[in-house]
């Protein structure tokens, strides 16, 4: 095989490996949210809350969703280590201090460690109710791949709402509004 051929199989052999990863990286980016919840209401679906029981980090003991029915929940997906997490932090406390009892803010701290996610709730001033879920038990549920990500269930346990990246306030405020009259 002369130098020139073998040359140009080696491009060949670079350029479709090159290929088959950017198929990877656009499926990956644009899949759906793999079929699970985010897929179903970013499409404009109403689906039932999958359930779950996770471990609390801010006190002892479990929490599962169902126990929140009756109230609109705001459900927000972070991790320690998220840059987008920590800024949104602030506002999820906000939302928290802001109601009457009617609207529980539930962190669930994802693939993390568990003392990184009590320090992040010590430094941002975190008093809503956050659990752990180290066995990646949710995202396949509720269908992302990347993180920070907040859905809002009504009170009958319907997710009505759901923003893929940072929240702030207004975001909050008119997904929390959105929960509450569905």
């Amino acid at each position: 095989m002369t130098a020139r051929v073998k040359l140009g199989a080696q491009a060949l052999a670079v350029g479709l490996v090159l290929a088959l990863l950017a198929l990877l990286i656009w499926k990956v980016a644009f899949d759906g949210n793999g079929g699970g919840v985010a897929s179903k209401i970013d499409r404009g679906k109403i689906v039932v809350a999958p359930n779950f029981t996770l471990t609390r980090i801010d006190k002892p003991g479990q929490l599962q969703l169902a126990s929140l029915r009756g109230k609109a929940v705001v459900l927000n997906f972070w991790a320690s280590w998220c840059y987008p997490c920590n800024k949104e932090a602030p506002a999820l406390e906000k939302a928290w201090q802001g109601h009457d009892g009617r609207v529980v803010v539930l962190g669930i701290d994802v693939n993390d460690f568990t003392g990184d996610a009590r320090k992040f709730m010590r430094q941002h001033g975190v008093t809503y109710p956050i659990v752990h879920d180290n066995h990646n038990v949710t995202p396949p549920k509720y269908g992302f791949k990347f993180l920070p990500e907040t859905f809002f269930i009504n009170p009958r346990g319907k997710v009505v709402g759901h923003v893929a990246g940072q929240v702030n306030d207004s975001v909050l405020r008119a997904g929390i509004e959105r929960a509450l009259r569905a």
